[in-house]
């Protein structure tokens, strides 16, 4: 499954958040364009999300970071209108798991909100940081902050929540439009990215891990870990 049909198909629906560009001309948009022919070309997927030759890991981060959130808004989007406050009274994965808002801000202390409202609040978080250059600079002469490695941990932690609760309360919908093995596709090159960078930490995984299992057939836990953001 290619990006191009990725994108092509989650278009034709809603998309939840508009779509955020990373610019022309920049070294990272030369990567952002490495990294979608890999995808586009059929490559194993465990081998596109490896660090290429020569480059920088904050910038090849910061590329995926981006995309994720672009692809994770549109797969969100075909299950936004079923996802409301009745049929989702909170942010959960199952009964199991409960994710509580904050942010520091208006949320100070954990709180519990409907799926829908802490995924809008989460997304505005987001973009909010990925449009922010004290955050992601868009100059490679400007260096990444201190603060950048424990931002986008907390970035992708946070957007594999939303797979969570996708996966686990509005799968049916998925199926019924027919995009499976597109989220599927999408979770796979999520994952493989996350762990081969040590983005998340396994307690968080827990909820999918074993539709992880099925999915994710290839992954050698015995493998080191690769290179770690700092």
């Amino acid at each position: 499954m290619s990006l191009t049909g990725f994108v092509e198909f989650f278009q034709k629906g809603k998309t939840f958040r508009p779509k955020k560009r990373i610019n022309e001309g920049t070294l990272r948009y030369s990567l952002y364009k490495q990294a979608q022919a890999s995808l586009n070309s059929g490559i194993n997927l465990r081998d596109t999300v490896k660090l290429p030759p020569g480059e920088e890991l904050n910038d090849w981060i910061a590329v995926h970071v981006v995309d994720f959130f672009n692809r994770i808004n549109l797969i969100y989007g075909t299950v936004c209108e079923f996802c409301d406050s009745k049929s989702c009274p909170t942010m959960s994965g199952g009964s199991r798991y409960e994710y509580l808002w904050a942010d520091g801000a208006t949320y100070k202390k954990p709180t519990a909100l409907p799926a829908y409202q802490y995924i809008s609040l989460l997304m505005d978080w987001i973009e909010e940081r990925i449009n922010d250059e004290s955050y992601f600079p868009v100059s490679s002469d400007v260096p990444f902050p201190k603060t950048f490695g424990p931002l986008c941990k907390k970035i992708l932690t946070r957007l594999f929540r939303v797979f969570v609760h996708v996966y686990i309360h509005h799968f049916d919908r998925i199926i019924a439009i027919s995009a499976e093995a597109h989220v599927n596709t999408c979770y796979k090159h999520f994952y493989y990215f996350a762990t081969e960078f040590n983005l998340i930490e396994p307690k968080e995984l827990e909820p999918l891990v074993e539709m992880t299992k099925r999915l994710c057939k290839d992954i050698d836990y015995s493998k080191d870990p690769g290179p770690r953001i700092r």
